[in-house]
């Protein structure tokens, strides 16, 4: 009976979310009060455990997501993104401008939003289509791919980094597993198949095609690349580094406190405010209120976090969440492939790929720590799964068609299935990695 309640539950969520168009955050919390009361939690701990939940997830997020965000607001701002995406396009050639996109989108998408990534690179999509005469969604589809598998898979993006809090993950781990999966995620889903989308006609809208900055205005490409990727480098270094060094030692625990994100964040963003910033003559006033801006950017994607934990949170409480996963012990498939089922089709039904990661993860959080399951591969197969068939109630959807101004139709058979592709390999890829650890 406790199962069916938690079903509900779900199915509610999902059509408060998509049919009444209710807000995230609150649709969670409803029906976790709800789900609470049904479940036989003492009416006096529902508050309670809510409030953890809610806690207890920004508690160990709130650093990283809004230094994250306030990072790629800097890049954005300062002229770094352009001149990484506008150099790597100098670099690679004509012949081979996909490649050059791709490459950009991907370095471009790990310190920003999916959204403002996308708002970022379609100028530059837009001047090497009309410059070089090319179809619009071949050259641009790998790019976008590039964002999106960032977006899904690679922290400090708020998806995986709460999915790693949740999963008490190590963070530089995830990372570079991460990073072993979206590579040849994006080649597949991106670069070999946008070559299926040459016939695809898009007549680029000129509403859409914003100036970038002079040339002259821009920072240089080294120290662009640095600022924007330091915190990857970081957590790569501390990762590779701190299982050889001797426990106890000042070095140990000096690179153990550069490996927590939260301080790799600030220490990244900190260098950043200096480097893109300060040492170009921007004020300290114009990067503050530029931070503010970022805040105000990701604020809701926070809240919707803590809804989400509100939720894990109640099922961890009332015991169904370990009843849940007995149940699915029952069945014939890898927790991991679980997870990311679950996720796919709370995505497919919601469109968000954040709410659906969150929601599977408080159902998939009594199966780590068993035999067999790594908590890092759950975060990645979860946010594989998250992205799965972006279709007409996710925003992505929408943006992607009315940039490229496609029909319906030919946004559905380039982005909705680039992104199916995404999650089916996304989910091979950490199948494959959990095979030879």
């Amino acid at each position: 009976m406790s199962i069916l309640i938690v079903l509900l539950c779900i199915v509610l969520l999902v059509v408060l979310i998509s049919y009444f168009k209710l807000n995230a955050f609150l649709a969670f919390l409803f029906v976790s009060i709800l789900a609470g009361l049904l479940l036989g939690i003492e009416v006096t701990q529902i508050s309670a455990s809510v409030q953890k939940g809610v806690g207890d997830m920004l508690g160990s997020l709130a650093i990283v997501v809004i230094a994250g965000s306030m990072l790629g607001k800097l890049v954005a701002d300062s002229g770094a993104a352009q001149q990484i995406a506008s150099g790597l396009v100098k670099a690679f050639g004509d012949r081979n401008l996909q490649w050059a996109l791709m490459t950009a989108g991907f370095i471009i998408g790990i310190p920003l939003f999916y959204n403002v990534g996308f708002i970022l690179v379609f100028p530059l999509i837009a001047s090497v289509v009309y410059r070089y005469k090319m179809p619009a969604v071949y050259i641009g589809l790998p790019m976008m791919a590039a964002l999106s598998v960032t977006h899904g898979f690679l922290p400090p993006h708020p998806s995986p980094t709460a999915l790693v809090a949740q999963f008490k993950a190590d963070m530089g781990t995830t990372l570079l597993y991460g990073f072993a999966i979206a590579v040849p995620t994006v080649l597949v889903a991106g670069l070999l198949y946008s070559k299926t989308l040459k016939g695809v006609e898009a007549k680029l809208l000129k509403t859409f095609q914003t100036e970038g900055k002079p040339e002259d205005q821009l920072p240089g490409m080294a120290n662009s690349l640095f600022s924007a990727l330091l915190p990857v480098l970081l957590l790569a270094l501390t990762t590779v580094v701190n299982p050889s060094l001797t426990d106890g030692t000042l070095v140990k625990k000096i690179f153990l406190f550069l490996s927590d994100p939260a301080i790799v964040m600030l220490l990244s963003l900190g260098v950043a405010t200096y480097s893109l910033g300060l040492r170009r003559n921007t004020p300290m006033k114009q990067i503050m209120t530029s931070y503010g801006e970022a805040v105000k950017d990701v604020s809701m994607i926070m809240l919707i976090m803590g809804g989400a934990g509100a939720l894990k949170q109640i099922l961890m409480d009332s015991g169904v969440s370990q009843d849940i996963a007995t149940l699915l012990d029952g069945m014939n498939a890898h927790p991991l492939v679980l997870g990311w089922i679950i996720a796919s089709i709370i995505r497919v039904c919601v469109g968000s790929a954040t709410v659906a990661g969150l929601t599977a993860a408080g159902i998939m959080v009594p199966f780590i720590g068993r035999p067999g399951v790594d908590a890092n591969l759950m975060v990645l197969a979860i946010g594989a799964g998250s992205l799965m068939f972006s279709h007409v109630n996710d925003a992505g959807f929408w943006l992607f068609k009315e940039y490229f101004n496609l029909s319906i139709k030919d946004t559905i058979r380039s982005w909705s299935v680039m992104e199916t592709i995404v999650a089916v390999c996304g989910l091979a890829g950490v199948m494959l990695i959990n095979v030879l650890l």
